[in-house]
């Protein structure tokens, strides 16, 4: 597990817009280190599966992402309970997405074996988008 502030590089002001109705899961060691990608966990991220599988998830932190939001996640699932949090992720490129993310321990024999996160795009995220698009379809003195 790595709760130092990863350097990923490049860092764009552009944001990727995350499918609606689509899932991000993964699943990591105790460590942190990816074991599982969905198909759009890659297509998200940017990177491959190759890239992605072994890797830390921390490959994925955005630098605007306090380190306390990592030590809080960490503490909670190492103590055995789920976590929800809001999440902007970094992808390969160094466009950022937003998502909800929800971390639980993966249990086997009643030890936990490693960590599965299930991620969406953030329901504010998704409601602020439709209204924009909503109001630009209304208001647009082109349609």
């Amino acid at each position: 597990m790595d709760t130092a502030m990863r350097l990923n590089t490049p860092v764009l002001d552009i944001e990727f817009s995350l499918g609606d109705g689509k899932t991000i899961v993964s699943t990591t060691d105790l460590q942190g280190n990816i074991t599982y990608a969905n198909t759009y966990f890659v297509e998200a991220s940017g990177y491959t599966e190759s890239e992605l599988i072994g890797k830390p998830q921390n490959i994925l932190r955005h630098p605007d992402m306090p380190a306390t939001a990592f030590k809080d996640l960490w503490q909670t699932i190492k103590a055995g309970l789920p976590w929800r949090g809001l999440v902007k992720n970094r992808r390969k490129s160094g466009e950022y997405y937003w998502v909800m993310a929800n971390v639980t321990p993966v249990i086997e024999n009643g030890q936990a074996i490693g960590y599965m996160s299930v991620r969406t795009d953030s329901q504010a995220r998704s409601e602020e988008r439709r209204v924009g698009k909503e109001c630009r379809s209304r208001w647009s003195p082109y349609h």
